[in-house]
């Protein structure tokens, strides 16, 4: 099993910070602009064929193209480091 890491061991700890990320997040991702985001993504899966099939994600690149990506790449980007490895 996973060891977990630091965000998740915080959050365990606190209830009360964990429900309000939890909002905080149902807020965020229910805007028009994160679902008209999700909606290009999936566009370009549905388009390219991959879409409900499992393979690559879809990612923005930095000239704005949509390009397929390994997952692990594309959802570990900005992470610990916080600097942008996006192609």
């Amino acid at each position: 099993m996973a060891r977990l890491k630091k965000t998740q061991k915080y959050y365990n700890d606190n209830p009360e910070a964990k429900k309000k990320k939890k909002e905080y997040d149902t807020k965020y991702h229910s805007t028009s602009e994160r679902k008209a985001y999700r909606g290009a993504l999936v566009k370009a899966r549905r388009d390219a064929g991959v879409y409900g099939k499992g393979g690559k994600d879809m990612s923005h690149a930095k000239d704005g193209t949509i390009v397929p990506e390994d997952k692990s790449k594309n959802r570990a980007r900005n992470g610990a480091n916080k600097k942008s490895t996006k192609k």
